[in-house]
């Protein structure tokens, strides 16, 4: 809620109303007006003057920047074909008009035939391993934690990354149940749990495969679930016969004593429910450990029981699409993925001429930091950035337009974690001359002279299709409502219990065995899948392992700029072990120098129990120039691939570190 005088906005606060959020906003949005309104805001398009990657910018009109970006792009596309346009499209705020979800642009794209952008960075490998057994990413309403009895934070720290979820942990330990953290950090929410697992990290589908071992061992499986809603029970129990307590513990490095008790406490406790996110899947096993704990559920029945279930991404319950027009191309184009930026820039059989980035701040938020800022010095490489700041990325931009900030836009919002359509009504005129990403579009399709009527789309036009699609979720949800009721839960019944009778699978049935998972090149079965660094040696010279989760005062890279939240972030910290602190002679608040053969970057050390020995922890989320060295963790993350889905591997990678 957004209050405004004098047409400008002059206090931001959660709705109480809304049963979500309860009127609670976090230690960021907190902060977001102030955010809108700061002094670097990025207010009139510019063009480049020095060198790439030296910021320095002229002020120019957007008339002036759409007839450079239009001449620039029609010589492009006539010497090197559109698929020389790469789209780099990022999350952003996760709007279906103006972000991600919707493929903002893509109708543009589309005709002028350029390349497909593969958007893998968030969750890509935890979505095929969910896929394949459930059917869908989709699992259980948040909400219903609330009703659980036994709550298993597998690799997430909701406390920092999604508070609002913590209402409804909190709800159920008032209610008697039980919350295990099971993180290779003692995180805020772990210290807040009844009990942490330190796991070895990358080694979760042992530890799920363990604990259904003692579920076994118990006879605590639900037979008559495991006989009327699930494929291919035999064949998975072979497996997880394989993995008792005593060899789970020699993988995942925890007490065989702590798994058999959790093993003990899961099978004689229902409702369960499994919250995961996307940290857990970002590493070389990451989609096979999704897949693994997708499995617990069935085989415990939970399912069966509000507040029972797995919680991974809502949006797979989130039934909105935009024709895209994929029948404005005139042949099949390839597609770049995300997460393979510094690969698909030093291409030269089919070089990329064209960077558009929207959404994004892929130096500093993408794998192999170094080689990216390497090519995107390319003087051949035209880069436009639609942007709010002046990131990282930007200071390698040709031209840079300004964008919209969600107060001053029009958008429609699905759920990343919760079950409601949100409307985004702009509460305030853009600042200068800022344009939202689909005016942008709008603009320089007329500016290329494109007659195609669906590139003209209004906003409001968009929003109409996304909820015209015809799925029951979203009887009784127009688009008047939403603007009138500022949020609508999707029609699923409450208490929403998913997969009582079935699954949006082919066999309609929860598949441990799975067909689709075969043909894709996958084992039959889930199976444990470690991570690079659990299954590998650690080389000579980089004996840690180094996990780079979310911070609690930035979101990703956005407001890692913010002067208030700098300082609360106190600069990039790395936090060790006691033990491999004093290994290596440093001592807490030192700086130092984390490295491996791919890159570096400095950060201060902080010496801690929340941490393992043999891992290394950082925040992700600084920008680079901000930072001492000019470079992030990213200079450390090497551009490969999880097991699934092209994932990226933030957390799979070896580190030394050592003092200055």
């Amino acid at each position: 809620m957004v209050t405004v005088q004098d047409g400008k906005a002059t206090q931001m606060r959660g709705n109480p109303d809304n049963p979500y959020t309860r009127g609670a906003l976090c230690v960021k949005v907190n902060r977001y007006l102030e955010h809108a309104g700061a002094d670097d805001r990025i207010l009139y398009p510019l063009r480049r003057v020095g060198p790439k990657g030296s910021g320095r910018f002229e002020r120019i009109t957007w008339d002036e920047a759409l007839d450079e970006i239009s001449t620039r792009l029609t010589a492009i596309i006539d010497e090197h074909g559109g698929e020389a346009i790469w789209p780099y499209q990022g999350t952003g705020t996760l709007g279906y008009l103006q972000g991600e979800a919707g493929e903002a642009g893509r109708r543009l794209w589309n005709a002028l035939g350029a390349s497909r952008h593969d958007l893998n960075i968030c969750s890509r490998a935890g979505n095929y391993g969910l896929l394949w057994t459930n059917g869908t990413p989709g699992g259980m309403d948040p909400e219903n934690l609330a009703l659980s009895r036994l709550i298993l934070l597998w690799g997430t720290n909701p406390l920092t990354s999604g508070h609002h979820l913590w209402k409804f942990v909190q709800d159920a330990q008032k209610n008697g149940a039980y919350v295990v953290a099971i993180d290779p950090i003692r995180t805020r929410s772990a210290e807040r749990a009844d009990e942490h697992l330190p796991i070895r990290p990358g080694t979760d589908g042992a530890l799920a495969l363990g604990l259904l071992n003692v579920v076994l061992s118990e006879g605590a499986e639900d037979r008559d679930y495991l006989e009327n809603h699930t494929l291919g029970w035999d064949e998975f129990r072979e497996e997880i016969l394989k993995y008792p307590p005593s060899r789970v513990a020699e993988i995942t490095g925890l007490p065989e004593e702590s798994i058999h008790n959790l093993g003990r406490r899961l099978a004689h406790t229902r409702p369960t429910a499994i919250r995961a996110a996307q940290g857990i899947q970002r590493h070389e096993g990451g989609g096979a450990a999704l897949r693994t704990l997708s499995c617990i559920p069935g085989v415990t029945g939970d399912w069966r029981h509000p507040g029972g279930g797995i919680a991974y991404s809502t949006s797979g319950h989130m039934p909105l699409t935009v024709d895209t027009r994929p029948d404005l191309l005139a042949r099949p184009v390839r597609k770049l993925t995300m997460t393979r930026l510094a690969d698909g820039l030093e291409n030269t059989a089919e070089p990329v001429k064209c960077l558009w980035v929207y959404g994004a701040n892929p130096l500093g938020s993408s794998p192999d930091q170094v080689r990216i800022r390497r090519a995107m010095a390319r003087e051949d490489l035209f880069t436009v950035v639609m942007e709010q700041f002046p990131t990282d990325t930007t200071d390698y931009a040709d031209i840079v337009l300004p964008a919209t900030m969600q107060i001053e836009h029009m958008d429609l919002h699905a759920g990343y974690g919760h079950m409601y359509l949100l409307w985004n009504e702009p509460a305030v005129e853009p600042p200068g001359e800022c344009l939202s990403t689909t005016e942008t579009f709008r603009r320089l399709a007329r500016h290329l002279g494109l007659t195609e009527p669906s590139l003209y789309d209004s906003d409001l036009e968009l929003a109409e299709q996304l909820l015209s699609g015809g799925h029951p979720f979203l009887e009784g949800v127009t688009l008047d409502r939403l603007r009138k009721e500022g949020w609508v839960r999707l029609n699923i019944g409450d208490p929403f219990t998913p997969f009582a009778d079935g699954f949006p699978t082919p066999s309609g049935r929860l598949e441990f065995v799975s067909a689709r998972a075969v043909a894709a090149g996958l084992p039959r079965i889930p199976v444990f899948v470690p991570s690079m660094t659990a299954r590998t040696a650690a080389p000579a010279g980089y004996p840690l392992t180094l996990i780079t989760p979310a911070s609690h005062n930035f979101l990703n890279t956005i407001f890692g700029n913010n002067p208030e939240l700098l300082r609360r972030a106190k600069g990039p910290r790395v936090l060790l072990n006691a033990e491999d602190a004093a290994a290596r002679g440093l001592t807490d608040g030192q700086r130092v120098r984390v490295f491996n053969p791919t890159g570096e970057f400095m950060a201060d050390v902080e010496v801690s129990d929340k941490v393992r020995p043999g891992v290394a922890a950082t925040t992700k989320g600084h920008w680079a120039k901000l930072t001492p060295g000019g470079a992030n963790a990213n200079a450390v993350v090497g551009e490969r691939d999880a097991d699934m889905g092209r994932g990226p591997v933030y957390h799979d990678n070896f580190v030394q570190v050592a003092a200055l």
